[in-house]
């Protein structure tokens, strides 16, 4: 592995240089990482290559995300400090200090190729650090071509180019092993099996839980609204990112109707004989087949031989479901726009449906909501083993942040202790700093026992 150690040492070399830099140099040097993927005709390269390499997901889709993301990023990073004093609190006596923490090891998965990797080069770059990029074998190309864009752009500015570099190919376990082993941070999206390598490779990491969203819609939503929010989620990238809906529980009250909204949208529902041929194309063995992860809903028709539905162009597929568990594969994230409805007798009745979906699959990430209630969306925040409760609105598009939402723009939602992460934000540019706080003497703030125990006391009796 002395290429890897070589690698990361150059790298380590153009960051302590970096690390001088001014606020102002910093935010520069962002926003060129963020045009080289954002220019038009490079976005459309990036996109295009994409699908080409990995079979997965829509051009368009992905040229809207390249640009949205990454534009939603540096509106959140705008005026953000990360440069030396960040913060002051007189009345405690603290003065806070933005730090690096050195070479960040960015693991990087197949679904987004390039607007992962630009998300998390950004908020590197923000903090002063420098970032390997560690793809997915499919997305090695992608993430190369995005390196070499931002090369072009630093450049222009004067930035070392080592700030940002690439692991070579070919990656292999063994390789990316290393080099988590080496970095300062690492920070997983992916394969769970990536994430729990991060976890245990000795390096300070985050990572993110496994996706497998669930959608309530409740008797007071208004349905036609839901079914666009819903067909636009589940449709976007064909249904690639972690946060589209893969299960829909529908109040019993508005079954009926709510899927006649679907279908005036392009949903097809599949029979009962089809709904029992897709799972042997959808799930060769164990893991997701690649003939259905991120194919659009005529293609996967079309591949399971269900000729009539692919003639009518579906958007989605929708199959029904009353089981959860590993006997009920379409419980589970899909990764495509295949779309499992649940059938229920209320919200409460709802809302105990997807508790059972998240202790199978997907706790800790988030769920939505369909309904003119929002106090229902507050009540399954309190209930539900959930980061995020997503109120009417298109699930995919907001969970990640949206210029008509106040969550950060990030591709790496955090899933809390119930995904098996550290965090349960939207994971940002603090995650990539290190915070020195530095503390002055203030006049002594000594409570007395009743203030502490007064409460107590008064309910268990006085000693």
């Amino acid at each position: 592995m002395e290429e890897i150690s070589m690698l990361v040492a150059k790298v380590r070399n153009a960051q302590r240089v970096y690390e001088t830099w001014s606020q102002e140099q910093v935010d520069i040097a962002v926003a060129a990482a963020g045009w080289a993927i954002m220019e038009p005709a490079r976005n459309r390269e990036l996109a295009e290559l994409s699908v080409a390499d990995t079979g997965i997901g829509d051009v368009e889709d992905k040229f809207r995300k390249n640009y949205r993301k990454t534009l939603g990023l540096l509106r959140d990073l705008a005026g953000a400090k990360s440069v030396g004093v960040i913060a002051e609190n007189p009345a405690l006596g603290l003065i806070e200090i933005a730090r690096p923490v050195g070479v960040v090891c960015a693991i990087t998965p197949s679904t987004n190729p390039g607007a992962t990797p630009a998300n998390k080069i950004i908020n590197a770059l923000k903090g002063r650090n420098a970032v390997i990029v560690a793809p997915s074998p499919k997305g090695w190309s992608t993430a190369d071509r995005l390196i070499t864009f931002i090369h072009d752009q630093f450049d222009r500015i004067g930035a070392p180019r080592d700030l940002v570099q690439l692991l070579p190919t070919p990656i292999s376990k063994q390789s990316t092993a290393e080099l988590m082993r080496q970095c300062d941070l690492v920070v997983a999206t992916g394969s769970q099996a990536n994430v729990r390598a991060a976890y245990t490779c000795g390096t300070p990491a985050f990572g993110v839980g496994a996706g497998n969203v669930a959608g309530i819609v409740d008797e007071t939503a208004d349905l036609d609204a839901a079914a666009e929010r819903v067909l636009r989620s589940k449709t976007f990238d064909n249904a690639t990112s972690c946060s589209s809906e893969n299960s829909l529980v529908i109040v019993e009250a508005v079954r009926d109707k709510m899927l006649a909204a679907l279908a005036k949208r392009g949903a097809g529902l599949l029979s009962e004989t089809q709904q029992t041929a897709l799972p042997k194309l959808m799930w060769t063995t164990q893991k997701l087949s690649a003939a259905v992860t991120g194919k659009s809903a005529r293609v996967i028709a079309e591949s399971a031989g269900f000729a009539e539905v692919a003639a009518t162009s579906p958007r989605i597929l929708m199959v029904e479901e009353t089981g959860v568990g590993p006997d009920f594969p379409f419980s589970g994230e899909k990764l495509s726009p295949v779309l499992t409805i649940y059938t229920a007798r209320d919200f409460d009745d709802a809302s105990r449906i997807v508790e059972q979906i998240y202790a199978w699959q997907g706790a800790g990430h988030s769920v939505g909501l369909h309904s003119a209630l929002p106090e229902r969306a507050l009540q399954l925040g309190l209930t539900l083993p959930v980061s995020r409760v997503i109120l009417n609105q298109a699930h995919c598009i907001a969970t990640g942040g949206s210029f008509d939402n106040g969550l950060p723009f990030s591709l790496s939602m955090g899933c809390g202790t119930w995904g098996g992460n550290n965090f349960s934000e939207n994971m940002n540019y603090r995650h990539y700093l290190n915070i020195t706080r530095v503390s002055r003497p203030i006049p002594e703030r000594v409570p007395n026992e009743e203030d502490i125990f007064g409460a107590f006391f008064a309910k268990v009796g006085a000693p």
